[in-house]
């Protein structure tokens, strides 16, 4: 199992690495930087560094953790990427319907292929589906997220870039905030972040910070007016 230091997460499984920048939230890809350090470390698994490719052998790994977890799926890639396999992806999807003692959390910001697929696909308890959305620009990722069968819905609003504006949060579970970090890293307003905790809250929808962000994430932290949000859904089982 490959533990995760993600606040919202425990563990992270990767059938599926690499990607391809696709929205103004790619621009400091924290998964790019580590895969060519992992590529330069000889490592198996990013031996084509972020080329997209597919792990038949890391098919199975859930089935090895006994302990139930919270596993985030392809934090090293984006499952729904349009060089994805169809085929692939349903197998991922097999997996995470009979190791059905985890919780899987998957994170997209290709909503357009996510609504395309996601009838084609079984959507049991134990399966989150999530979506990015960085700034005002990319809300119409959450129409889409919404027109999945998917039990429980969450939006991450990381790297925050820009204020959002109203959000519509009927049928969303869960919203998870974070300001970009790195050296490169771009400025995250506490407005823009009280802002959507105010409406998650008026809309009953769980609410995370994880993080400020910045050059230095630890010294930054994550406290929001002096309290840590750290809300999110109550797992169910998978059925």
């Amino acid at each position: 199992m490959a533990i995760t230091k993600i606040e919202w997460t425990e563990a992270s499984w990767n059938p599926m690495t690499g990607c391809t920048k696709i929205s103004a939230g790619c621009k400091h890809c924290y998964a790019e930087r580590m895969a060519m350090r992992l590529q330069a470390m000889n490592s198996e698994n990013y031996s084509n560094g972020f080329k997209l490719t597919t792990h038949q052998h890391a098919l199975t790994k859930p089935f090895e953790w006994k302990k139930p977890q919270m596993i985030f799926v392809n934090s090293m890639s984006d499952i729904f990427h349009e060089e994805a396999p169809f085929e692939f992806i349903k197998k991922i999807f097999g997996t995470m319907h009979m190791a059905n003692w985890h919780t899987y959390q998957l994170l997209t910001k290709r909503s357009g292929r996510l609504k395309e697929l996601a009838p084609r696909l079984s959507w049991a308890n134990n399966i989150w589906m999530g979506v990015t959305v960085e700034s005002a620009d990319y809300k119409h990722r959450i129409d889409n997220l919404k027109s999945t069968s998917a039990k429980t819905k969450f939006l991450s609003l990381e790297p925050l870039l820009g204020p959002i504006g109203k959000l519509d949060l009927e049928g969303i579970d869960w919203v998870i905030v974070g300001g970009e970090s790195g050296p490169n890293s771009r400025p995250m307003e506490e407005d823009w972040v009280i802002d959507i905790k105010k409406q998650c809250l008026a809309q009953n929808t769980h609410f995370f910070f994880k993080q400020w962000g910045g050059k230095n994430k630890k010294k930054a932290g994550r406290l929001l007016q002096g309290t840590t949000w750290d809300q999110m859904p109550t797992p169910v089982a998978a059925i």
